[in-house]
């Protein structure tokens, strides 16, 4: 067999990455659960026409089918593509558990998701999204809005990374100072000013003028509003300012203004105010949610979402919601691609019970045994080499302790100090930082 091409877009870490990624989850699964967000997993698949009926994502989704299926024949199985985010499939949930569900119904997910975009640093076809949504039936009060800045910022302040700052925005505010100012299509509005930190002012003012009918005066008024930002509740005066006036705009100023003064009573300078955040994404309605990685904001959000309240309903029935969702692969990959990001030890054996000859294993095994029983991750030797050559095994794996059986009593061996000591299976204990390999 030939050596395989790799396949750009899926990353493959190696393992001492997928350790720190493990590592990376566990902070996150724990900072979620203890705001009280209970797991769930959907299916990796949806039907074509839930996954293309929001936003965007036509050219992005991946079709399912059978290799044998008749392209003429019924839809069935072959309308089928894998889920481009969490939110839409999670909608869907909703709505079919709605009778069993406890609401506000407060959930995180963890899962891959895959997009048909071109490769590139930090954004991949095949990646994980850590997600949290809160939904209620029917309303779904601002309140929560608010809550989302702090379990992020309290889920990633728990990692060894840079500092973030989460970028906030609402809907309404765009959408009530387009009416203000006179647009007839806001939603082509947003799409355009979202565009603003890929094509430049210059060029949104052009698309503002094709998609949604501005006139120059009106596309000055996009960009003003645009280029406001404070990190405390000052961006309204700064709205209000520009003079324009609508009921939606004043309800949007209100909803921001408690995000962000409830962010900086939790964590001061975790969250500003960015009118320019758009969310290209249709279904959002209220708040936004943009999140730069300090030293690495020419790569873009690692940590996005918003406030939506049309994306699940049943007849009259509906259920606003609100989430946001942290690009796993994509933090994990600007950071392994700087060197950022470290591990103390390729594997996670702390120790390693040296084989003295072939028919003494079973006495190797059972120290390990022993030692496992109580939580120490430990391996056997995979051979009775001479002591020297097991030893120096451990030292390329990372393993710092080896254990050594003898007849008047065991061993075990800090072989980066070479301290030795005696030692008993049942009491022996590691330090506590040498336990689990350490991320930093």
């Amino acid at each position: 067999m030939s050596k395989p091409t790799p396949l750009s877009g899926f990353p493959e870490w190696t393992t001492s990455q997928r350790m720190i990624e493990q590592f990376v989850l566990d902070r996150i699964r724990q900072t979620f659960e203890l705001y009280g967000f209970a797991p769930l997993e959907t299916r990796s698949v949806e039907p074509l026409d839930q996954l293309l009926r929001k936003g965007e994502t036509s050219k992005e989704v991946y079709l399912l089918r059978r290799l044998q299926a008749d392209a003429d024949g019924p839809a069935g199985d072959d309308a089928l593509g894998l889920h481009f985010d969490l939110t839409v499939p999670f909608a869907r949930y909703v709505l079919e558990n709605a009778g069993k569900l406890q609401f506000p119904f407060r959930r995180y997910q963890i899962q891959k998701v895959w997009r048909g975009e071109r490769p590139q640093e930090g954004r991949y076809r095949e990646f994980l999204q850590a997600d949290i949504d809160i939904v209620d039936r029917d309303s779904l009060p601002a309140h929560y809005e608010a809550e989302m800045p702090l379990v992020i910022g309290d889920a990633l302040r728990a990692l060894p990374i840079p500092p973030v700052l989460i970028q906030v925005n609402n809907r309404k505010i765009c959408e009530g100072f387009y009416r203000g100012v006179g647009l007839t299509d806001p939603e082509a509005a947003l799409r355009a000013v979202d565009k603003l930190d890929k094509i430049g002012p210059a060029k949104v003012t052009e698309l503002l003028a094709e998609t949604a009918g501005a006139s120059e005066a009106q596309a000055r008024a996009c960009l003003a509003l645009a280029g406001i930002s404070a990190p405390d509740a000052s961006f309204a005066d700064a709205v209000r300012a520009l003079g324009v006036t609508d009921p939606l705009l004043d309800e949007g100023i209100a909803e921001l203004v408690a995000v962000v003064e409830t962010a900086a009573a939790h964590a001061p300078g975790l969250c500003v105010a960015d009118l320019r955040i758009a969310r290209g994404l249709d279904y959002y309605t209220g708040t936004v949610y943009e999140t730069q990685l300090r030293g690495y904001e020419r790569f873009g959000s690692i940590c996005s979402g918003g406030r939506y309240d049309n994306l699940a309903s049943a007849g009259a029935v509906s259920y606003p919601g609100v989430g946001i969702s942290i690009g796993v692969t994509r933090l994990l990959g600007l950071l392994f691609g700087a060197g950022a990001l470290s591990i103390s030890r390729s594997v996670p054996t702390c120790v390693l019970v040296a084989v003295g000859a072939e028919e003494e294993r079973a006495g190797s095994n059972a120290v390990a045994e022993a030692l496992r029983s109580r939580g120490i991750p430990t391996e056997v030797s995979p051979n009775a080499a001479k002591f020297g050559k097991q030893i120096r095994y451990a030292e390329r794996r990372g393993i710092p302790y080896v254990w050594f059986r003898g007849a008047e009593g065991d061993q075990v061996k800090d072989i980066r100090s070479g301290e030795q000591v005696n030692a008993v299976p049942g009491e022996w204990t590691p330090a506590r930082e040498d336990l689990k390999p350490l991320v930093g």
